[in-house]
């Protein structure tokens, strides 16, 4: 069955509870009457409630209601927002700048409002040592607390140890503030624009 409603021609039924263009209720008209309706306000018939006894019609711009609504779901789905489980992986003996660059990484993710998993891969002799895994862990999570939390705790995965990080921002809050921002960049850059022309007249 299609999703869209029967409009003008489409509607086989003999009456229907007609609808104004301003949402005022006209009653119970014959069909005929309401395309006459619809031709003289040059609108379309749109049943509105097709399981109604007898079914409900309105007069409107269908075009212009389709257009509308598609442009509605769209907003919708861009303001939408998904979580997404970003993917990091350490090894125990992570050197120094290895690990700052990987907290980093983490840190970012956090900020974006997502989720990260983090892995510690575990190779030959280091199987035997799962503490070492835990105890970095425990470090970056501590490193990070401002920005996010345990969410899942570690915990041994075959050769490999698992923790997820949770943001404590929302993924909705961390998008509307990555719009200001960029929105405060914007305009400090056309601010910078105006005033270069000003200080090129000032110098001539």
């Amino acid at each position: 069955m299609s999703a869209e409603p029967r409009i003008n021609d489409r509607i086989r039924v003999p009456e229907v509870r007609l609808v104004g263009p301003s949402g005022e209720q006209v009653g119970i008209v014959p069909l005929a009457k309401a395309l006459e309706l619809a031709q003289e306000y040059d609108l379309d018939l749109v049943e509105v409630a097709a399981n109604a006894r007898p079914p409900v019609c309105k007069l409107m711009d269908y075009g212009k209601f389709k257009y509308e609504s598609a442009m509605k779901a769209r907003e919708a789905r861009k303001n939408q927002a998904h979580t997404v489980i970003k993917e990091m992986k350490l090894r125990p003996k992570i050197d120094p700048h290895d690990y700052d660059t990987k907290k980093g990484h983490v840190v970012r993710f956090l900020k974006q409002g997502d989720k990260v998993k983090i892995t510690i891969m575990f190779r030959g002799r280091e199987q035997s040592r799962p503490e070492l895994g835990y105890r970095l862990l425990q470090r970056l999570a501590e490193d990070v607390q401002d920005l996010g939390f345990v969410e899942s705790n570690p915990k041994q995965d075959g050769r490999n140890m698992i923790m997820v990080l949770g943001p404590h921002k929302k993924k909705t809050e961390a998008m509307a503030e990555a719009r200001e921002a960029q929105a405060a960049r914007k305009a400090e850059r056309q601010q910078q624009g105006n005033a270069a022309p000003a200080e090129e007249r000032a110098e001539a």
